[in-house]
């Protein structure tokens, strides 16, 4: 017995003499805790079969670790209760009257610390820091770790863990998170290894706020144990659960790699609550999904309704956060994406120039087109071009192109303006931004002569082939370029007109022939008309040619060189494309799909485009039907005519 005592004691030197919270967590491991191991039923992956899956953690050794009697410390806590909450009151009344770290830190000084009211001091250290700039919460942050106080406080955090109450145990390891403190660090592992001995007596606070500590933390040996439990108890406590914050919390806490079914099973649970939806409540969902990286349509559509109800009352930064996260999501939706839209355009004189191009960036890569926001952009970039940077043009000119955007009457204006300033760029210039701002004027056709002297030189594309290793992006936007020289013919010095020849072998993108719509195609024209599986120069794919005699009226203005076909035939281009090739909620042509219907119609091609996912949702004879009247109009519908069919949400 005596032994045993002599043991105890030297552990709790050990744990005097060293720094409880820079030391290894290991170390803390051999000197005071014991290995244990449960087993809990993980799902590895999703899709697979429940594994029993051991998950090692740590708790310390009962009443013999603390060397105190468990009937004499629920005794003892019994009678000190009244007395502790008398002598906590002036404790607090001084603590909230700190307002740094170390004000809280000297305040100990004055009055002992209980287990009671640790998380207390380390959630006021955390609060004092908030509203201070970033410069001054270092400092302060700096000073905390000096402070002799604070390595007690940690200390007697960590041996008083086994002892403090659930909250207590997730607030104190909130701020102590908060506060920067190494995950590496004893405190931090300790209170990581006793929260998942504990985990089944926290009630849904403690659950919240801890969920919403994990999901910040690094992944570790404990921390991944913790998340692995989180999973395994929120199975049986979702239905509890009344409050959208916390199920918000613990979205973001079990991640993308939960089940499947525990990913549902809290956004079902959520959608259950949409009456109960704040404005922020709504946003956050977007971003919530997101983490989990489920398409919850129901609920998505839900949280769209809202907010394009109530579009004013969400500030800037949360709607580009929803537009972010339907991107992540792959979810789109036309209602959300209008009102977004209009709303921005409506009080377009309440943003900046950084703000619009994020949302438009946004909306680009959502494959939306804000026409009438587009417009007015268009309009203060004619009035004042030397206001972007190089970055903001490069990003104004990939949304314009990309998105096909129409400016009319307006658009050789705007050219001239958004090249005026790229040519005052061209010094400082890189050799890659170069190549994607002529890319995409040429998708504009327009390519500026200054811009495009700079590319050609040796030197240049020395370091574009250097830096892009000849990428297939890149040798596909020189081939692109090349042709768009010869095809477009624009006005340039003879010199500028020819891009050299790099032998660059551009794969096209090749897709298997629709061969439901080239039966429906050859029963129209006849077998001998058609011609599957085309390649056009190298680079343009058609899914099927239609040579048809040409009207004797009608005069050709084929190119000879470009084609074997005799002149008086007519050649119909007939092209698959899929909704990425279109901007969303219609039919107007986007991307590379733009330029290639250019091309064609200067290779004396008739290109008709039709949608793959409307042809495939028809029969074999509305199939046909379809097919007539994209290939041959009536004439008083002929030309192009854009298809504004509001869709449903994806």
């Amino acid at each position: 017995m005596s032994m045993y005592k002599s043991g105890l004691d030297m552990l709790r030197c050990a744990l005097r003499s060293t720094s409880l919270w820079t030391c290894d967590s290991f170390r803390w491991t051999q000197m005071s805790l014991c290995y244990k191991r449960r087993s809990f039923a993980v799902s590895s992956q999703l899709g697979r079969k429940h594994t029993l899956k051991q998950v090692r953690y740590y708790s310390q050794s009962g009443p013999d670790a603390l060397n105190v009697p468990i009937k004499q410390t629920a005794a003892s806590t019994e009678t000190s209760e009244p007395l502790d909450k008398a002598e906590r009151t002036p404790f607090y009344s001084h603590l909230q009257n700190c307002f740094s770290p170390t004000d809280v830190l000297d305040t100990l000084k004055q009055f002992p610390a209980s287990q009671h009211v640790i998380s207390s001091i380390f959630t006021r250290i955390w609060e004092s820091t908030k509203k201070m700039t970033d410069e001054q919460r270092s400092c302060e942050l700096r000073l905390m770790y000096e402070h002799p106080v604070f390595e007690e406080v940690c200390e007697r955090a960590a041996t008083e863990a086994w002892r403090m109450k659930s909250d207590d145990l997730a607030y104190s390891l909130l701020a102590i998170v908060n506060l920067g403190v190494s995950q590496n660090t004893r405190v931090v592992q300790t209170l990581l290894r006793v929260i998942q001995e504990r985990l089944n007596q926290f009630d849904i606070r403690a659950l919240s706020v801890l969920a919403g500590c994990i999901r910040e933390m690094e992944d570790c040996r404990n921390v991944q144990a913790l998340k692995e439990a989180l999973r395994l108890l929120l199975k049986d406590r979702i239905p509890e659960i009344q409050s959208v914050v916390v199920l918000q919390n613990m979205m973001r806490a079990v991640g993308k790699n939960s089940p499947i079914h525990l990913k549902k099973q809290l956004a079902t649970k959520t959608l259950s609550l949409a009456e109960e939806f704040s404005p922020p409540n709504t946003q956050y969902m977007f971003s919530s999904l997101a983490s989990m990286g489920l398409n919850f349509k129901p609920l998505l559509d839900v949280c769209s309704k809202n907010i394009a109800e109530n579009v004013h009352e969400f500030p800037f930064g949360r709607l580009l956060s929803v537009l972010k996260s339907c991107h992540e999501l792959r979810y789109r939706n036309y209602t959300l994406f209008s009102s977004v839209s209009e709303y921005m355009a409506n009080t377009f004189d309440m943003w900046s120039n950084k703000q619009v191009i994020l949302i438009l960036v946004s909306f680009e890569d959502l494959l939306f087109r804000p026409v009438v926001l587009l417009d007015v952009f268009a309009e203060r970039i004619i009035k004042s071009p030397d206001s972007l940077t190089l970055k903001d043009l490069l990003s104004v000119l990939k949304v314009f192109s990309l998105l096909n955007h129409d400016l009319k009457e307006k658009k050789t204006e705007f050219l001239a303006s958004v090249t005026k300033v790229l040519e005052s760029y061209l010094p400082k210039m890189s050799s890659t931004d170069l190549l994607k701002a002529i890319h995409y004027l040429a998708l504009l056709e327009h390519v500026p002569q200054n811009l495009l002297d700079k590319l050609l030189q040796q030197e240049t594309l020395d370091q574009i082939l250097q830096k892009g290793n000849q990428s297939n992006k890149v040798q596909r936007w020189l081939h692109m370029l090349a042709l768009c020289m010869r095809l477009d013919q624009p006005q340039l010095p003879h010199s500028l007109r020819s891009i050299p020849d790099f032998h660059f072998i551009v794969p096209a993108h090749k897709v298997p022939v629709n061969q439901e719509m080239l039966s429906a195609i050859r029963s129209i024209v006849g077998n001998d008309a058609v011609q599957d599986s085309v390649l056009e120069q190298s680079i343009y794919f058609i899914d099927c040619v239609i040579t048809l005699p040409r009207p004797k009226e009608e005069t050709s203005d084929l190119h000879a060189e470009d084609s074997g076909s005799p002149e008086c035939a007519q050649r119909i281009a007939v092209l698959c494309a899929p909704p990425t090739s279109f901007c969303f909620g219609t039919t107007h042509p986007r991307a590379s799909l733009v330029i290639k219907l250019r091309h064609l119609e200067k290779l004396g091609y008739k290109p008709v485009l039709v949608p793959v996912i409307e042809l495939n949702s028809k029969t074999e004879e509305e199939k046909i039907e379809m097919l007539q009247k994209l290939i041959f109009p009536a004439q008083e519908s002929s030309g192009t005519q854009e298809i504004l069919n509001i869709p449903k949400a994806e």
